[in-house]
């Protein structure tokens, strides 16, 4: 007999303190409650509010922890990825031609194909990529997923590991677990106590909570900490993130891609699916992340955005050039100013 899902409230998101209010007038309209954390570069709390040690799903936020075993186990460099493909391993990108192009040429070095991928197929996250291939007659292929560069990744991992394509998502074979062993060392969790579930691209997911995850970026940031081999993985990856930030999101609409670019790589960002924000400042080594009950990003930009300012993680000219994404007035289609954003967090 199939099995309902836990609907105990011990499996809910426990009740965070309202983040942000939007502002119709004299009345709010709208709130959007949520949890943040700030750590130094030894995982200190800095600062925080809500829930921070209450586990979550983080989503694509771990992409530069997934890629680790790429790395650490010889597979990058024993087929030649470039800076530009592993910053598309990281990536939750727009399927614009640069991403694309450059995940199948991946494939094509490892003798694989797009049939190999197994994330799926979706409508690009691009609106002017989608509207040209509507136009073209085409369908998207799983390259027009926004993780197909991370699941390049894992099958060149598993190529290099001697593991079978079709078995390189297995929950407990070798690539994953692996994958989940470099989660949980980053985090300082143990790997077997990880609550998994199935994130949107096949892959597992796994339940961390936002003090454990802020720690991983802040090592990831400042792995000046860590083990020779892991540290050299991890300047390699926000380094290939810096010299090309276009990859790591797309080139229109994409925080991740202006957070990266307006600080010239000194900031490390990853946006995770429902309301999950990571990002880690290479020169402090401090981290924040965010996670938005309601999974929406309204309220996720203007939160991230207000807190790297109140953290001094984006300088004057910085937070100036990124204000937009704030949205701090509520105009209507007229012009008209009818209300605003307030960010609590």
């Amino acid at each position: 007999m199939k099995q309902s899902p836990d609907m105990s409230a011990a499996s809910a998101l426990p009740e965070d303190p309202v983040l942000v209010r939007l502002w119709r007038g004299d009345f709010v309209e709208s709130q959007h409650r949520g949890a943040w954390c700030l750590v130094d570069a030894t995982g200190d709390l800095l600062g925080g509010a809500g829930s921070v040690d209450h586990p979550f799903f983080a989503r694509s936020s771990v992409k530069s922890l997934q890629a680790l075993p790429l790395i650490e186990q010889g597979a990058a460099q024993a087929f030649g990825i470039s800076d530009e493909e592993l910053s598309l391993a990281l990536a939750s990108h727009n399927a614009e031609d640069c991403h694309t192009s450059k995940v199948g040429e991946l494939l094509e070095r490892l003798d694989l194909s797009v049939s190999d991928l197994q994330c799926g197929a979706h409508r690009p996250g691009d609106y002017e990529v989608a509207r040209a291939l509507a136009n073209a007659g085409e369908e998207p292929t799983a390259l027009h997923n926004n993780c197909s560069g991370k699941h390049a990744g894992f099958l060149a991992l598993s190529q290099h590991l001697g593991v079978p394509p079709a078995e390189y998502l297995a929950p407990d074979g070798e690539v994953q677990r692996l994958v989940r062993a470099a989660i949980a060392d980053m985090c300082d969790m143990r790997a077997e106590e990880m609550t998994r579930g199935i994130d949107g691209c096949s892959a597992p997911t796994y339940r961390i909570p936002l003090r454990s995850l802020a720690l991983a970026f802040a090592r990831v940031a400042d792995p000046s900490g860590l083990a020779p081999e892991r540290r050299a993985a991890c300047e390699l990856m926000t380094s290939a993130v810096a010299k090309h930030p276009v990859l790591i999101a797309g080139s229109r609409g994409r925080l991740c891609t202006e957070l990266s670019r307006v600080t010239g790589g000194r900031l490390f960002p990853k946006i995770g699916a429902e309301g999950v924000y990571a990002i880690g400042d290479c020169e402090s080594g401090k981290a924040l992340t965010v996670k938005i009950d309601d999974g929406g990003k309204r309220a996720l930009h203007a939160v991230v955005i207000e807190l790297l300012r109140r953290s001094e993680m984006l300088s004057a000219p910085e937070h100036q050039a990124l204000e937009s994404w704030v949205h701090k007035d509520l105009v209507n289609h007229a012009g008209i100013k009818v209300g605003q954003t307030e960010v609590l967090a």
